[in-house]
């Protein structure tokens, strides 16, 4: 394989897609959650939002996973394999909404590290590709996890 980024890099970079992959997929499982469990005066608003943020979801991590794709590399696709990579650990049995909003906030902030994590191993390779699919995914989870934040402020 010759796409101008040496063997190593395609793999580091590849490891940290696996990363922000797993994350993204934990965060995708977390907020599906919370959609069908959340309770209480703010359901509909709540509901609706989580709705949008895990449908984009959905698209985010085939995108990644066809990144890694691209460079070469299986992406990862169990449970097990996401468990195994997320920084995001799973929550059950939380009903309510407040802490439904800070948790996903609190996911969204570590997606953004993880990308950052991503961004500096593609930029240290010119790796243009992935340098502009983890700053887009950076930038929508920043605005989320705003939006996220100003419901609780």
């Amino acid at each position: 394989m010759n796409i101008g980024i040496n063997e190593k890099d395609r793999i580091e970079i590849a490891e940290g897609l696996k990363r922000l992959l797993a994350d993204s997929y934990t965060l995708y499982l977390q907020t599906h959650n919370f959609h069908w469990n959340i309770t209480g005066p703010q359901f509909r608003e709540l509901h609706l939002m989580f709705e949008e943020h895990y449908t984009e979801l959905a698209v985010a991590v085939d995108d990644i996973a066809e990144r890694i794709r691209a460079l070469g590399v299986a992406a990862p696709g169990t449970y097990k394999e996401f468990s195994q990579l997320s920084s995001i650990e799973e929550v059950a049995g939380i009903s309510d909404a407040s802490t439904m909003v800070r948790i996903l906030t609190e996911s969204h902030e570590q997606v953004i590290r993880t990308c950052r994590e991503v961004l500096k191993l593609a930029q240290n390779a010119e790796d243009e590709s992935t340098a502009s699919v983890v700053s887009d995914r950076m930038l929508t989870h920043e605005k989320t996890a705003w939006m996220l934040r100003a419901t609780y402020s």
